[in-house]
């Protein structure tokens, strides 16, 4: 089944909404990436305007920078410790923004978008 990201169905009451005219096909929307722990894997898709969105489906590097000093380095992930928008995420190892992660160098932050940029970012976390 399609997703659809047009007006509600329902009346802010509860009831059912008359339709004035059917869906569009710009109303449509697309499955969640959940980018998953392991090796690289990325995946190009076609937006509206035939613009073009890289998608990590997989990843296994994160590129962490140092509050402290301001240094950068790219370091492997090990596993997800917390996951704000969905606990069960946690089990499934799958990287989201705002997700704790544990590296080689500790816990990190991450503050890219991986579903939408195709790249994993973060700050190291004390």
């Amino acid at each position: 089944m399609a997703i659809w990201q047009g007006s509600s169905l329902r009346k802010p009451s509860g009831a059912r909404s008359r339709r004035n005219r059917n869906k569009r096909n710009a109303e449509f929307g697309r499955e969640a990436a959940e980018t998953r722990i392991g090796e690289e894997v990325k995946k190009e898709i076609v937006t509206r305007g035939n613009g073009r969105k890289i998608r990590a489906t997989v990843a296994n590097k994160i590129n962490v920078i140092d509050p402290n000093d301001n240094s950068s380095q790219s370091v492997e992930i090990k596993t997800v410790l917390e996951n704000s928008a969905n606990s069960h995420f946690v089990r499934r190892n799958i990287v989201t923004k705002g997700a704790i992660v544990e590296t080689e160098i500790g816990k990190v932050k991450i503050t890219s978008r991986p579903g939408q940029n195709g790249i994993v970012n973060g700050v190291l976390v004390e």
